[in-house]
């Protein structure tokens, strides 16, 4: 069985009440948007066989927060800035080399 996106990303965006360790605390919303946007910029996002950005509560791994994954092939990241985004898009999602430099689990 295949994916139906050939790359579906999803940003944990959780913000936690408490003022525990959350990806919501470190710019993780206006980072996602960047990453949809630039996405769709560089005309690779949208349907069947494309990328997908999306928004996700809780992924429960806020304490290496930010996080996102990439399905399918389960590839998680952390990231600080706007140049962590692009250099996983570049190199992840348009040239399919994971960035290992900012790979959470490796």
């Amino acid at each position: 069985m295949s994916s139906h996106y050939q790359h579906h990303v999803f940003f944990c965006l959780n913000q936690r009440e408490d003022g525990g360790a959350c990806c919501g605390a470190h710019n993780a919303q206006a980072m996602q948007e960047y990453a949809k946007k630039r996405c769709k910029a560089l005309g690779i996002s949208g349907g069947e066989g494309q990328v997908r950005i999306n928004k996700a509560g809780c992924l429960n791994r806020c304490e290496l927060g930010p996080v996102l994954v990439v399905y399918p092939e389960a590839v998680w990241y952390t990231f600080v800035d706007e140049q962590d985004i692009d250099e996983i898009i570049e190199s992840h999602l348009v040239g399919g080399k994971p960035v290992e430099r900012l790979m959470v689990d490796h």
